[in-house]
């Protein structure tokens, strides 16, 4: 009877059989990788691929920061590492141990992805170059104690500059601590201001035996340097990171030794000949001021001075007089503008100004009477034209003509009609000159006679 097995059991089984098969317990797999994911862990996952099939590959953290250049989706890379089962999806993959680029060195890779990247944050750039001192009093050799690159160094610094004082700083410059230990020693010659220029390098070697200066730690610490740095790495044809960093590349370390110190014998030539030039060229001077000096001496003013002396009198009288004529020209041109000036101000005086207003003032004054005497004539007219009219409309006026005008005795109504008194009512009359008392013994309308 067949066995039955669970998911898990057969997963387990599978996951085995893989792991103990000899190929498949350590093998190298070649593809393109895609669908990269580095977690904060640090940990690798990606997919290694070919045009028909298909790889997941996982590489731990403590794997992936050895690997010398960076993993980028599309890149071609052979994995190195064994096969295994993820048990909790049943997926195959490879647990990678170690990776390189394939048909690309992975020193030569991690060399162009650092290159690139920091010539893209500018630490290549032209304008950050410091230059060289002329003449260093103190000169720095950061590169190993041993070897025939530092005795060529020195032999030259002290044949060419024996004036300057030269300082080691010794660092290993192959190995894997050779990187830190280079970048250490740039960062020492700066704090401690140990030199005015360094140079920063070693002798020929492989790629893979420069390759401390190709390192990032190295590259950056170059360019933090305060002092300015010649790379010296190799020989010619050798182009490492930290020449593109350095201030100056130097081909060889000798060539850099002559680049940082000057030649004694060819500046005491130069001074030599700078001295004959300076004294040839104060002869020249001396014989031509001496010439200039007897020239003078045979003019007539040396022989004669009076004879000069009486040319310049002749022009300061000239110019005496020229002076004269402009002082009394200016003096009159002065005081033509004085006297418009006084004109001007004169013209606005605040006393003239003053007057001009009083008498406009009596002016609008003497109209304003002659205007408010008007006014009260008019007036008065008026007023007495009004008066004529409120005395014809006045009843006094209808009583001086002969009329009298009745009143009721109780209340003082105006009786303009008959119908306003009864037989025996008491009536004011008021007259011209008084009034009445009357007792009304009839009332008559109009068209009736009175009784008899």
């Amino acid at each position: 009877m067949r066995p039955i097995y669970s998911v898990s059991e057969l997963t387990q089984l599978l996951k085995q059989h893989i792991q103990s098969a000899e190929p498949f317990s350590q093998t190298a797999v070649t593809g393109e990788i895609s669908n990269l994911s580095r977690p904060a862990s640090g940990h690798l996952y990606f997919t290694l691929k070919d045009d028909r099939a298909r790889l997941r590959v996982v590489m731990f953290a403590s794997k992936a920061r050895f690997l010398r250049f960076q993993p980028r989706d599309g890149m071609r890379v052979v994995a190195y590492g064994g096969l295994s089962v993820y048990e909790s999806t049943g997926d195959y993959q490879l647990y990678a141990e170690s990776m390189q680029p394939d048909g690309v060195g992975e020193l030569y890779l991690a060399y162009e992805q650092l290159r690139q990247r920091l010539e893209s944050e500018g630490l290549f750039g032209r304008e950050r170059k410091q230059a060289l001192p002329a003449f260093p009093r103190r000169i720095a050799l950061v590169t190993s104690a041993t070897g025939a690159a530092v005795r060529d160094m020195i032999i030259t610094l002290q044949r060419r500059y024996p004036l300057g004082e030269l300082i080691v700083v010794p660092v290993t410059v192959q190995g894997d601590d050779a990187a830190r230990q280079i970048a250490q020693g740039i960062r020492l010659v700066c704090t401690e201001r140990l030199a005015d220029v360094m140079i920063v390098g070693r002798g020929g070697g492989s790629f893979e035996e420069l390759f401390a200066f190709n390192a990032e730690l190295v590259a950056r610490a170059i360019a933090a340097a305060d002092i300015p740095v010649v790379s010296a790495v190799g020989h010619e044809t050798d182009v490492t990171i930290a020449d593109f960093v350095a201030d100056v590349r130097a081909p060889t370390p000798t060539a850099a030794a002559e680049l940082v110190a000057p030649d004694l014998g060819e500046v005491a030539a130069f001074l030599a000949q700078a001295e004959h030039r300076l004294k040839s060229s104060i002869s020249r001077r001396l014989q031509s001021e001496r010439d200039r000096l007897e020239r003078l001496s045979d003019s007539r003013p040396f022989r004669d001075p009076l004879w000069w002396l009486g040319g310049k009198s002749e022009r300061v009288d000239r110019l005496e007089r020229q002076l004269q004529s402009s002082l009394v020209g200016v003096v009159r041109k002065g005081l033509r503008r004085l006297g418009a000036l006084e004109l001007r101000l004169t013209a606005r005086s605040p006393e003239i100004r003053i007057v001009s207003a009083k008498g406009r003032l009596q002016e609008l004054t003497r109209r304003l009477e002659g205007g408010c005497e008007g006014v009260l004539k008019r007036s008065r007219t008026d007023l007495a034209r009004a008066m004529d009219r409120l005395d014809m409309l006045s009843p006094l006026a209808v009583l001086r003509r002969g009329y009298a005008t009745v009143t009721g005795a109780q209340g003082g109504k105006l009786a303009t009609s008959v119908d306003a008194v009864q037989p025996g009512d008491f009536v004011h009359v008021q007259m011209r000159d008084g009034w009445l008392d009357c007792q009304v013994w009839g009332v008559y309308p109009e068209g009736e006679e009175a009784d008899s």
